[in-house]
C-alpha cells in the first residue's frame, strides 16, 4: 500500500507531526509547496495535514496548494485527514482547516477514513465536526501535547 502525507506547516508542528505519522504508516512525506497534483493522486491512502490560523483559516502554503489539490482526481479515494489547533484561544474555529479540507476532498469524490471522538476537547464550535465527530485526528499542542502520542498511534491504526 502506497501512502503520501501531504502537509502544511509554519512553526514546523505540523510537519513535526506529519513525520509522526508517516513513520508509523511507513509513508513519503511532502510539503504542500513541494506537492504536485500526482502526488494527490498516486498512493492508495492520501493523508492531508494542516493547522488552523486566525478566524479558521487554512495554513498560508495549502491557501496557495489548494488549487493543486483541487486539480486532482480522488473520485473513490481514501483520504485521512489531521489537524493542529488551539481549543482554548480559538474554540468558536478550533481546526477549522481540516474541516475546509474534508469540504475540498468530499467535493471531489473522496471517502474520508479516520474520524475521532469529540470528547476530551472543550471548545465552542468548529466546522471539523461532523455527525457529532472530528473528520481526522485532531491534536492540540498548545494544551494536550501530552495525549499526542496516543492520539496518533490509535488514529494510524484506525486507518489502516
Amino acid at each position: 500500500m502506497t501512502i503520501n502525507v501531504i502537509f502544511g506547516s509554519d512553526s514546523g508542528r505540523t510537519k513535526a507531526i506529519a513525520g509522526k505519522i508517516a513513520t508509523r504508516l511507513d509513508a513519503k512525506v511532502i510539503n504542500i509547496r513541494d506537492a504536485a497534483v500526482a502526488d494527490f493522486e498516486a498512493c492508495d491512502l492520501l493523508v492531508l495535514g494542516t493547522p488552523t490560523y486566525g478566524a479558521g483559516e487554512l495554513q498560508a502554503d495549502w491557501e496557495e496548494g489548494i488549487d493543486r489539490l483541487g486539480a486532482a482526481s480522488l473520485a473513490g479515494k481514501k483520504v485521512a485527514l489531521f489537524g493542529l489547533g488551539d481549543q482554548q484561544s480559538y474554540p468558536d474555529t478550533f481546526v477549522d482547516a481540516i474541516g475546509t479540507l474534508y469540504d475540498t476532498v468530499t467535493g471531489l469524490g473522496a471517502e474520508v477514513v479516520g474520524f475521532t471522538d469529540t470528547k476530551g476537547y472543550e471548545f465552542e464550535a468548529s466546522t471539523a465536526v461532523r455527525d457529532d465527530r472530528f473528520v481526522g485526528l485532531v491534536l492540540d499542542q498548545d494544551n494536550q501535547a501530552a495525549k499526542s502520542e496516543k492520539r496518533i498511534a490509535s488514529w494510524t491504526s484506525q486507518i489502516l
